[in-house]
């Protein structure tokens, strides 16, 4: 019998690459192919593989095949690329994604990536003879496309309201794509918004260090999730059948309930490893934003794990697995610190200074924002100057976050349990979200395009599914520019994750090229 074909995009990134070597190990039952950038780090990477497949490799661009591996060298922005890739499969596999903060100093490779990327795949598997009926898509979507999830709101699902944060090119572009997707004419498609992904390598999490790890506020709610996790589950979407109730639907993938914890905790725990007394040994409380990130502890990631079966980390066992990948020199060191308080006190004093020189003298930084009077991000982030001078310090007690004490739901506007909607649910929905549905019948559908119309009068398509179910709505009034203040106004299905931590007398509205004063900051 005939072998299915699987295209993996995205494959030499952190959730990709795992994705990959799950691949890889089925690849008794799956041909592979990948489109991948000819970079020589991708070319060293996929070398071996390319050695035990057979293939003659290539220097630069070009497509080699071999037993079971096909890879083309190429770009996702490129449409004749993807359509090379796309030939023949039975699954697309979707794990690709121009991430911050890289996505925030160049929103331009953002965009190409994250939406035009999509859009290309999309377009290339509808281009398929018969691909919009056969081939299957599975897309990574992210928990950035609900924003700022504080308690007492920091219990999310899907069907929420999107809401990227203020500056946040990459949620801007990822909510784009993932719009796409849920309009597209494939009949077997599934998004997952992914939540953080952790790297089990130590150099990896090294790799992540940038000031934007203090946007981040100490309370957020974060329910993560292992690279080796997430690569697993988006594979294991090939064992589901075309038959199943899976297809056609958004989730939330996060780690379960072993992977919950404060983002306090993880900064904790992350400076712990390395042998130091913890965050406040290292950094001010003063230098962590109180608002506009993202991350949320999940109510619905059970949905996906009853599908995908890929729930198999804990914290303990992903801090086990950072600490094995430890270079010997680093685990020298951490040893000396657990064991010599002297030596413990000096790396963390030099600790400090790094940490300081990040959030002072990088664009990117807030402290830098503050010093340099950057209004707008100082609003977003922390209201206003006096909100920011009046942070105390780590000596104010925390606030208390319990993992084990969900929250309500938020309302979606109608009513979620009955088991067939009417176009008057429909309706109803609509004004919650300030807006009117101007269909006057309804098949019942809910993937049947139909007209709405939003509380500025924008008139847009868009299926049932894609409102009530996953959260979009005005194509016009999504990001950029964030206007937000004005929409909560409007607009009380938005207003339930805008008021929790923002004043209603707040006028504050965020042009579109607001994110250019950080453009390029990676090279400065």
């Amino acid at each position: 019998m005939d072998r299915e074909r699987v295209a993996l995009f995205g494959a030499s990134g952190t959730m990709g690459w795992k994705a990959f070597e799950e691949l890889w190990r089925r690849r008794e039952r799956y041909d592979i192919v990948l489109l991948l950038r000819p970079s020589a780090k991708n070319k060293a990477m996929f070398a071996p593989y390319e050695r035990m497949a057979g293939v003659a490799s290539t220097d630069g661009p070009g497509i080699v095949r071999g037993q079971g591996l096909t890879i083309v060298w190429g770009d996702a922005t490129r449409y004749e690329d993807v359509v090379e890739a796309v030939q023949g499969v039975d699954y697309v596999l979707d794990a690709m994604a121009y991430i911050s903060p890289q996505a925030d100093y160049h929103p331009e490779i953002a965009c190409a990536v994250n939406t035009e990327g999509i859009r290309n795949i999309i377009g290339a598997i509808e281009s398929q003879p018969g691909g919009a009926e056969h081939i299957c898509l599975a897309y990574t979507g992210t928990v950035a496309a609900t924003g700022d999830r504080l308690p007492p709101i920091h219990w999310g699902r899907v069907g929420d309201p999107l809401k990227p944060s203020i500056f946040d090119y990459y949620a801007v572009t990822k909510i784009a794509g993932e719009r796409l997707v849920l309009e597209s004419a494939i009949k077997h498609w599934v998004s997952l918004r992914m939540t953080f992904i952790m790297p089990t390598c130590y150099q990896d999490c090294l790799d992540l260090q940038d000031p934007i790890a203090f946007h981040m506020p100490i309370n957020a709610c974060m329910e993560n999730i292992t690279d080796r996790d997430a690569g697993f589950g988006l594979v294991n979407v090939l064992d589901v059948g075309r038959d199943s109730d899976f297809w056609r639907r958004v989730y939330n993938m996060g780690g379960g309930p072993q992977m919950r914890c404060t983002a306090y905790d993880f900064l904790n725990l992350n400076y712990m490893l390395n042998g130091l007394s913890g965050v406040e040994a290292c950094t001010e409380r003063c230098w962590y934003a109180l608002r506009n990130f993202h991350m949320q502890f999940y109510q619905d990631s059970q949905v996906l794990e009853r599908y995908l079966h890929f729930w198999r980390d804990s914290l303990q066992s992903y801090w086990q697995a950072v600490a094995q990948s430890m270079p010997l020199s680093m685990r020298a060191v951490a040893w000396l610190c657990r064991h010599a308080p002297a030596v413990r006190k000096q790396v963390e004093a030099v600790t400090y200074r790094r940490m300081q020189a990040m959030v002072e003298n990088h664009r990117n930084g807030t402290v830098y924002w503050y010093q340099h009077r950057n209004d707008r991000r100082i609003s977003a982030f922390f209201k206003d100057y006096v909100t920011y001078e009046a942070i105390l310090g780590w000596e104010q007690d925390l606030p208390a976050v319990d993992p084990t004490q969900p929250c309500s739901p938020l309302d979606h506007g109608y009513d979620e349990r009955k088991a067939h909607l009417d176009v008057s649910d429909l309706q109803q929905a609509a004004r919650f979200r300030g807006g009117e549905c101007l269909a006057k019948t309804w098949n019942g559908g809910r993937y049947s395009p139909l007209t709405w119309r939003c509380a500025y009068g924008h008139e847009f398509e868009a299926r049932p599914y894609t409102v009530l179910k996953a959260g979009h709505w005005c194509p016009q009034c999504t990001p950029p520019p964030w206007d937000y203040d004005r929409q909560a106004r409007s607009n009380p299905f938005f207003a339930q994750v805008w008021y929790p931590n923002h004043d209603a007398d707040e006028q504050n509205c965020y042009p579109a090229d607001c994110t250019l004063d950080i453009a390029n900051a990676d090279q400065d």
